[in-house]
């Protein structure tokens, strides 16, 4: 007989608490995997903000970079699911730190991405948007030299970065001896009409909107990798750096896409975006 302090066997506690295996389904290609998210829908009802998506690569043991860069994490699917991803939003952004380390270029490389956004009628480029403090950007960033791109700086500063080929606008939100990001993305909603705003990072910047409580979704490419390792001047990054959170963030599991070993992770973070049967059933992902 077994005693009160004793674990029930394994199938008992699956049934207790209803766990339920990976069940793969049909392979699916980035593009479609994105078009049933519904990423393209516009909400009727104004927002005093836009909805915010986060989308980080991880190894399994945690890091968000390897030898600081994410590119040796990521693995094809992960790539595809990356700019699929791109396709539907308003707007692009990343923290400067990010841009300089990974040379962000143009966000839409595909015309024909260009074209479904225009049939779907949405600007060819959504809006690229550098999160910066001393707007420290290379002036050779391929960014800032595609006369296609418009480029929107969220910062605390004054200055303004050399004359580019790029269309570059600024906002201006000074707070607390930093940016103030309730108030730039208010901005950046009421200015340039962004309604869903794709960040990817870096991680300061994460830790940064979900103290804010900024962060509506977080997708989370899972490589099967460990690195293992820091940096000889500190630990090594995580997809959410700096400050701890006054208080962990529950998520809600909204899906899951597998390729290669690698696991495509859908969290809601925010109290409206609950998982129900219909958004959390598993797929195989085809890049």
């Amino acid at each position: 007989m077994s005693s009160a302090a004793e674990p029930p066997p394994p199938q008992a506690a699956s049934e207790q608490l209803g766990i339920q295996p990976l069940r793969p389904g049909e392979p699916a290609s980035a593009a479609a995997i994105v078009e049933a998210l519904g990423l393209w829908e516009r909400p009727a009802a104004a927002a005093e903000r836009p909805r915010v998506l986060g989308n980080m690569v991880s190894t399994v043991d945690g890091r968000a970079s390897i030898k600081g860069r994410s590119g040796p994490i990521a693995g094809p699917a992960d790539r595809a699911l990356f700019h699929a991803l791109r396709t539907p939003v308003d707007a692009v952004m990343a923290g400067a730190g990010t841009m300089r380390v990974e040379r962000y270029g143009r966000i839409i490389r595909d015309e024909s991405d260009r074209r479904l956004r225009r049939e779907r009628g949405l600007s060819a480029e959504p809006i690229a948007c550098v999160v910066s403090a001393s707007l420290a950007l290379p002036p050779d960033l391929p960014l800032l030299g595609e006369p296609e791109a418009h480029v929107v700086v969220l910062t605390p500063s004054d200055a303004e970065l050399p004359a580019s080929a790029a269309q570059v606008d600024y906002i201006r939100a000074a707070g607390n001896g930093g940016l103030d990001l309730p108030r730039a993305l208010a901005e950046l909603r009421s200015r340039f009409a962004v309604e869903v705003l794709l960040c990817e990072g870096g991680p300061h910047l994460n830790g940064e909107l979900l103290a804010a409580g900024l962060v509506d979704e977080m997708f989370l490419s899972l490589s099967p990798k460990l690195a293992g390792g820091d940096p000889p001047d500190g630990e090594a990054l995580r997809i959410v750096a700096g400050e701890e959170l006054e208080q962990p963030l529950e998520l809600a599991l909204l899906g899951v896409l597998e390729h290669d070993s690698h696991l495509c992770l859908r969290y809601g973070v925010s109290a409206r975006m609950r998982p129900s049967r219909e958004t959390t059933s598993s797929s195989s992902l085809a890049s």
